[in-house]
């Protein structure tokens, strides 16, 4: 499986709780400039990290319960999960060299 994974209130127990490796969490809205900024840093997250961690994409505006249910205010915010659990997050465009930083913690 490779590339990100488009996920909904629907299947984020299935595809993000339930996920038996790592998984980024890239909260955003297609409204949000800095949320379209760091996409193509997660796409290449995803590629580069293919098989390690999923990658999963959460438009806040169609998943707001998911959106509620971890506390995102602010877009894009980009939780980092393991076992169903957050283990790290950050709000606002970051690079990617902290973002791999913070994959590599969780692997």
């Amino acid at each position: 499986m490779s590339g990100m994974i488009h996920v909904t209130d629907e299947n984020f127990e299935a595809e993000v709780l339930q996920s038996d490796v790592p998984v980024l969490v890239d909260f955003s809205a297609t409204w949000c400039g800095p949320c379209k900024q760091l996409k193509p840093i997660v796409e290449e997250l995803a590629g580069q990290f293919d098989g390690r961690i999923k990658v999963a994409h959460v438009d806040v505006d169609q998943a707001r319960n998911s959106a509620m249910k971890f506390g995102v205010m602010s877009v894009p915010t980009v939780l980092y999960m393991k076992g169903g659990k957050v283990q790290d997050q950050q709000i606002g465009l970051t690079s990617k060299d902290k973002m791999v930083e913070k994959i590599n913690a969780l692997l």
